[in-house]
């Protein structure tokens, strides 16, 4: 069983109920998920030994949030403990032509003060396959900045695949903030999910022309990407196609040795829930990777588990790689008898 490492936050979730606004709400759902952390449950239920690093208070949240990971399998033996809180974000649940909104509540959490002392980085990589990273832990503190590239830097001595999800979030740094950051840690990277955004606004790239069709202008993108960053052996993301809030139809992209593969469209409708989609996709195709997939499979199977996340609430992709491969194979919709 290969051995796989994500260190990031994970955070409490309060959602509202579907037509109710966040300032009319007097009670939330609740559930636990973070970029990283969502990542680690879906390699846990795709047959992976799953370590998730990060650092929670030590009270009964802390707990819960610890709980939740052994739920789905998750490793939790670098959960540290201590600080002053967990953070949270509230979600306003979108229906209709009306988007979901997010209110983050998360300063001066417990992960975001973590300091580099607190872990032994070669003892938690020690026999890892993978290290996965996403632009969330970046945006959070110059100590984690400092922390992910002590991680990265000793995951490329020890000859370990590396991976990194720009997943940019306007509310928590700028994009000139972020720029500089990622552009000085993508020569440690494998393995990139990265879109047409985030190569214009925060690695500066030329706009392609937009008579181009969408697939063109993203495999332009991807290749000077990789003229200026040679080490990177995959780059993926999705065209996702917005119809109203219960309403997307999604394709998925993966750019390997100078050729885009691309998935079938799913039909996303309705929406339970699109938070961790994106999080799925990357363990899906850092999944794929891992297997040694086709790359046409491996592009298959990771827009699928997208997509089947969609259909459940929270943010965690609860199926397993059994499932997600039937789900690739067969007609939408149609009974498993």
């Amino acid at each position: 069983m290969k051995k796989i490492v994500t260190l990031g936050e994970i955070m409490l979730r309060l959602s509202t109920a579907e037509g109710v606004r966040l300032n009319q709400s007097n009670q939330f759902t609740v559930h636990y998920g973070g970029a990283e952390a969502n990542v680690a449950v879906s390699l846990s239920h795709f047959g992976y030994q799953a370590f998730f690093v990060s650092k929670v208070p030590a009270n009964p949240l802390g707990s819960a949030v610890e709980r939740h990971l052994k739920s789905h399998g998750v490793r939790t033996d670098y959960l540290l403990k201590g600080g002053e809180r967990l953070g949270a974000y509230y979600l306003e649940a979108g229906v209709g032509e009306r988007s979901t909104q997010v209110a983050y509540d998360r300063k001066n959490s417990s992960f975001s003060k973590l300091e580099a002392e607190e872990v032994v980085i070669e003892e938690i990589l020690r026999g890892a396959s993978l290290f996965h990273i996403s632009g969330i832990t970046l945006a959070l503190s110059t100590s984690l900045r400092e922390l992910v590239f002590l991680f990265l830097k000793k995951a490329k001595k020890m000859g370990i695949k590396t991976s990194f999800d720009f997943n940019y979030r306007a509310k928590l740094w700028t994009q000139q903030e972020a720029s500089e950051v990622i552009k000085l840690l993508l020569p440690y990277i494998d393995i990139c999910s990265c879109g047409e955004l985030d190569a214009v606004h925060l690695l500066g790239l030329d706009l392609v022309g937009g008579s181009l069709p969408q697939e063109e202008r993203l495999k332009c993108y991807y290749q000077k990407i990789m003229k200026m960053y040679p080490n990177i052996q995959y780059m993926c993301s999705t065209f996702r196609t917005v119809i109203n809030a219960s309403n997307n139809r999604l394709l998925g992209n993966l750019y390997v040795n100078g050729e885009l593969y691309q998935s079938k469209v799913h039909c996303l409708e309705p929406i339970v829930d699109r938070v961790g989609g994106g999080d799925s996709f990357i363990a899906g195709i850092l999944s794929g990777i891992l297997d040694g997939l086709p790359t046409e499979r491996i592009i298959s199977f990771a827009t699928a588990a997208s997509a089947l996340k969609h259909t459940v609430h929270g943010d965690c992709n609860p199926f397993s790689k059994e499932e997600v491969l039937q789900f690739t194979d067969t007609e939408p919709g149609k009974i498993k008898r």
